[in-house]
């Protein structure tokens, strides 16, 4: 996984990444409707972004400190206008988690954990943060993510199945859900523009040439004989100490 061209491609798009972001945005919605605790001393978000989950929380929970952390260190500028007493940890979050002693009652992530190196294990050293009672939520993504893309290409991202995460996590308090969403276009371009604006376009890094986006128009038509779509495959964890 090459974090540095995913770290570009986020911070090309931080500007058009809410407007466009249309299912993280109903994934940060239930990621904060699953929980029944609404108050909480110390919070830590993983991958904040343009803090579309941020906003939600601050607007949900009663906190004493909050901490937001992302790989893209321009996110601070978005963070500290939802909320000024935010601290903005810049950095890889399989870095950080490593020299941090510091222990949290909600640690939450939106849309981002599927980026990380070693799943299964930063998930687990997170869930070695959490104090007493503390909560880990997270949402990520399915094997079906993304299917009309990595079919076309040829290519795919190592997604985790619904069964493996529950499997993968099974000796911990687990709450899991998973969802499918289905999002139509009107062409091929009008897919990977979506995904371009989101930022989530780290899949090949070389610059297509003109047979290149023929070809994959044309596989995309045959592969979506209708109308072009595009599938999101969200998944809920969450983890009770």
């Amino acid at each position: 996984m090459n974090k540095d061209l995913i770290r570009q491609r986020f911070s090309k798009n931080l500007c058009t990444y809410n407007e466009n972001a249309n299912i993280q945005k109903k994934m940060a919605e239930k990621l904060v409707s699953i929980l029944d605790t609404k108050n909480f001393n110390d919070i830590l978000e993983i991958g904040c972004g343009t803090g579309l989950l941020t906003q939600i929380a601050v607007n949900k929970f009663e906190f004493k400190t909050y901490t937001a952390n992302d790989i893209v260190s321009e996110c601070s500028d978005f963070i500290s206008e939802i909320n000024s007493n935010i601290e903005f940890i810049p950095g890889d979050i399989e870095e950080i988690i490593e020299t941090s002693d510091k222990k949290y009652d909600l640690i939450i992530s939106n849309a981002s954990l599927q980026w990380v190196e070693n799943f299964e294990n930063i998930i687990n050293k997170l869930i070695s943060k959490l104090q007493e009672n503390g909560i880990l939520l997270f949402s990520t993504f399915g094997k079906e993510n993304f299917r009309e893309i990595f079919f076309t290409l040829g290519e795919k991202l190592s997604y985790y199945s619904f069964s493996e995460i529950k499997e993968m996590f099974s000796k911990y308090n687990l709450k899991i859900e998973e969802e499918i969403h289905v999002m139509t276009f009107s062409s091929p371009k009008e897919v990977l523009k979506h995904l371009h604006y989101t930022g989530v376009n780290g899949i090949k890094q070389n610059k297509w040439t003109k047979k290149d986006m023929k070809e994959f128009e044309n596989g995309y038509n045959n592969f979506c004989s209708n109308r072009p779509t595009l599938t999101y495959n969200p998944i809920y964890i969450m983890i009770k100490m």
